[in-house]
């Protein structure tokens, strides 16, 4: 398939590879994306995957650990990954004469991954020191406490670093046995993007073997709890964050939705930013954003407030929720409009970042381009915007707040 923007391609008991040309950059990034992440582990996997992303670095069948780094560092790029809740990636970006070597290495990551066992019970340190880190940040701690609320019982609210536990457990036979389940077509997707042809990716993962294909997945929609969560820790701030149900990752509503999170708590010029930071003084960080997942999603808004100013704070979040669709008006959807189409025009510029928009091709049929996009923002009426945000913040509310007891306090005698 081709399109103005993308040329894609599936081939039988292979990745789908799609590409987007840029023959006057001077490098290309690429990316193998696996629909795999930590809501597709049952309870005594909790971890695995973002495991394999660490471990997959430790070397493969051709290069030992070692090795396999110092070939990455001498491509002059960088390489990376990531595990979230839906999916896992590999990606690196490196001069366009080097891409096929990259992809090469990438593959063979992939496929033909070492997964030495005294290499996975010294990362498994390394990954507990990273659990450590996340308990010893704030923001992350509070916010993993956040999402175990919102999807209390369900796997997809559980942390993707997983438990010491679960991890003490795992052997790297475990991790061998659920990447050779797993990280295979259908469930795998080559994106490229830069300066390289799609029939040069194409030829090249034409050459390897895939294996026996990953069985079909079946994710149960996950259940939304409304409620209020306090929690009692010893910082100098108050964090309080509420979500409401939303829309999903490929919903036909995401121009809708774009719009009304960039007016609401967005940027500089956002309601909430204004009201509370600017007029009143009452945080340094606040803000909106959304969070969707292949069938459900959320729109948060969150504060760090000093104790004292914590009840002041949660009711105008509550008012600016309540009556954000009045205070809609064309001014302010047009500024939005005009942020929304900055971002997209700025980002078709990057190449790393169009990789990863093709990354999305796993979430949708149809890849819509970027200035499509802007031309679906562009449409969105006053009505319409209005309409859209009164059906979605009416909706039920889950509120997580942390801080001293004090604070606590002030926070449910508001809430």
């Amino acid at each position: 398939m081709s399109s103005s923007f993308t040329q894609e391609t599936i081939l039988p008991n292979h990745p789908m590879v799609i590409s987007h040309l840029m023959p006057d950059a001077q490098s290309v990034a690429l990316g193998i994306f696996i629909d795999v992440g930590s809501r597709d582990e049952l309870p005594h996997q909790a971890g695995i995957a973002h495991a394999l992303e660490h471990m997959l670095f430790k070397g493969t069948r051709k290069l030992d650990v070692h090795a396999l780094s110092e070939t990455l560092d001498q491509l002059g790029g960088h390489a990376n990954a990531f595990t979230s809740r839906e999916r896992t990636c590999f990606h690196t970006q490196v001069l366009h004469e080097d891409a096929t070597q990259a992809l090469q290495l990438l593959m063979d990551m992939v496929l033909e991954p070492a997964l030495p066992e005294d290499e996975w019970q010294r990362e498994r340190e390394v990954i507990f020191s990273e659990m450590g880190m996340v308990e010893d940040n704030p923001d992350e701690w509070f916010y993993e406490q956040h999402i175990q609320a919102v999807y209390a019982g369900q796997q997809v609210g559980k942390p993707t670093l997983g438990t010491r536990e679960v991890l003490g457990n795992l052997s790297s036979q475990d991790l061998r046995q659920y990447l050779a389940s797993h990280y295979r077509p259908p469930q795998v997707l080559i994106a490229v993007s830069g300066k390289i042809q799609h029939d040069d990716v194409l030829a090249a993962v034409q050459q390897r073997a895939w294996g026996q294909a990953s069985p079909s997945k079946q994710r149960t929609p996950p259940i939304f709890h409304a409620g209020k969560q306090f929690l009692e820790r010893d910082m100098e701030q108050v964090q309080v964050v509420a979500s409401l149900p939303c829309i999903s990752v490929a919903s036909d509503e995401r121009p809708l939705a774009w719009l009304a999170n960039q007016m609401l708590g967005g940027g500089m010029s956002s309601l909430l930013f204004r009201e509370i930071r600017e007029r009143r003084g009452l945080a340094y960080s606040v803000s909106s954003h959304l969070s969707p997942l292949q069938d459900a999603g959320l729109w948060s808004v969150s504060c760090d407030t000093h104790p004292n100013m914590v009840a002041e704070c949660i009711t105008l979040l509550k008012e600016n929720m309540q009556y954000f669709s009045k205070h809609i008006d064309a001014p302010l959807l047009a500024r939005a409009k005009r942020q929304m189409e900055v971002q997209f025009r700025m980002g078709m510029d990057s190449i790393e970042g169009n990789m990863m928009y093709l990354g999305n091709r796993l979430d949708e049929p149809c890849l819509h381009s970027q200035q499509q996009w802007i031309e679906g923002i562009q449409a969105v009426t006053l009505d319409e915007i209005q309409a859209w945000s009164q059906r979605y913040l009416d909706g039920e509310v889950m509120w997580s707040v942390a801080g001293g007891e004090a604070a606590l306090s002030s926070a449910q005698s508001i809430l």
